[in-house]
């Protein structure tokens, strides 16, 4: 009885709003509520937006419902594209790079101009965190700091493990001022107060010549493509100079921490390296999206120098990226390519340029880069020829360091010091390999080309 009681009202009640009059609407209606008006910083996140869906890589997976408004600023927009980046072959998202920059922090670094200690580090076992490189210039190179030197404390702290990773990268990279406990290769210890300051970088940290068996060895030490180009360049040319005078018949190129930089540094490199019969032929193709396919461009060897070998060695790790990997995949189709180190390298066939927003900068992915034989998918980073764990114990150059010991026992006896390892090597477990990733996030890791889109 409810029940059709309830059924009746509810019939009465739609028939009664049926037959309502409409013709007599409110003479005085509530007005609607205000558009907000967009500030300034939302049409700057909205410009954002509409450049990643021009020109990133992966344009076509950002959903429609992506708002860019809800991020904190550029840098925030360009992380969160980052999980649309799906790739055939690949479970998990292959970007992990574009980022926004304000462009005053951004001229800096594209200059080679730092404001910190000038300091590397990396564990080479649990507990024992080494300087893996020191700028000469910086606070630290003033100081006398090299390679090789063990950190014992940071500011009174004696954790020194893998566990305390945050609070070693924040001493270590963004403080201003770090009391370092050192101990140094003869076993002495040193307290020095480093305080940060700017300082101009100079990637080629070492170049020398090894006489192995009675052929001469060039090796050079290249930490960056980022900088003053011109003199950079320079280097190149007064390095490989010093080699074929020196009638060098094997090169070895150290790039273990070297995150990449300008496409156009590294291909300069691969022109003194590349042999003769390379010279007009193909270096890279530049691959956009498919809205900009008419723009995919193909660069060529310009042969440098007069060094014309059959082989060339590499020595790179989970810290070699991008433009790095470029020089060493780009050089695969011509000559004997040898990749020496404890892992994978990082893993970025692919590059951008910077895109100006206000006054920020934005990174998206914006190409690949494939070498002549069509490879360049290598989102896993390149696999070495020999693994070997990296030498953090000993100076750049020693030719008992694990990698360069390791080459140059190849260049002399045809074979490396040990067969290659099925697994990572004693000491350097997952963990560690993973924290080491970790402390080398704060260095610019990237292949930045030139805008060719028009």
């Amino acid at each position: 009885m409810k029940r059709s009681i309830l059924v009746i009202s509810c019939a009465i009640g739609i028939f009664v709003a049926g037959c309502k009059k409409t013709n007599n609407p409110d003479p005085n209606p509530a007005p609607p509520p205000p558009t907000p008006v967009p500030t300034a910083v939302d049409k700057m996140k909205d410009t954002v937006l509409l450049y990643s869906r021009e020109i990133y890589l992966w344009y076509k997976n950002i959903p429609d419902t992506f708002n860019p408004r809800t991020y904190a600023d550029p840098d925030a927009i360009m992380t969160a594209i980052r999980k649309y980046s799906n790739e055939p072959g690949f479970s998990k998202p292959v970007d992990r790079y574009s980022f926004g920059i304000l462009q005053s922090d951004w001229n800096n670094i594209s200059n080679g101009i730092s404001g910190d200690f000038g300091i590397g580090v990396f564990f080479l076992a649990q507990g024992d965190l080494r300087v893996s490189f020191v700028e000469k210039e910086s606070p630290a190179g003033k100081a006398g700091v090299t390679r090789s030197w063990r950190i014992t404390s940071l500011n009174g702290s004696t954790n020194i493990t893998t566990s305390n990773a945050s609070a070693i990268v924040d001493a270590v990279y963004y403080s201003s001022s770090t009391t370092f406990g050192f101990k140094r290769p003869d076993n002495t210890d040193t307290t020095i107060t480093l305080a940060s300051a700017a300082y101009q970088e100079h990637p080629v940290f070492v170049d020398t010549v090894y006489n192995v068996g009675g052929n001469n060895v060039g090796y050079m030490v290249l930490n960056s493509f980022i900088g003053d180009t011109a003199s950079i360049k320079s280097e190149f040319a007064r390095v490989f100079n010093r080699f074929s005078t020196s009638n060098v018949q094997d090169v070895i190129i150290d790039l273990r921490y070297n995150g990449g930089g300008y496409v156009s540094l590294a291909e300069e490199l691969d022109d003194y390296l590349v042999p003769s019969s390379g010279n007009g032929d193909v270096l890279l193709t530049y691959a956009y999206n498919d809205k900009y396919t008419s723009n995919n461009i193909t660069d060529t060897y310009g042969k440098k120098g007069s060094l014309n070998l059959s082989r060339v060695f590499f020595i790179g790790t989970q810290n070699t990226a991008s433009a790095s990997e470029l020089v060493i995949n780009s050089l695969k189709p011509y000559l004997n390519v040898q990749l020496v180190g404890p892992t994978n390298t990082y893993g970025k066939p692919v590059g951008f340029f910077p895109i100006p927003v206000g006054n920020w900068y934005i990174f998206p992915i914006s190409f690949r880069t494939i070498n002549k034989s069509g490879v360049g998918n290598y989102f896993e980073g390149l696999t070495p020829n020999y693994q070997v764990m990296d030498g953090l114990d000993k100076q750049w150059g020693d030719v008992n360091e694990n990698c360069l010991a390791s080459v140059l026992h190849f260049i002399g006896n045809g074979t490396y010091a040990r067969a290659i390892a099925p697994r990572l090597q004693e000491g350097l477990s997952r963990e560690i390999q993973d924290v080491n990733v970790k402390m080398g996030t704060k260095f610019f890791k990237g292949s930045i080309g030139r805008n060719r889109i028009q």
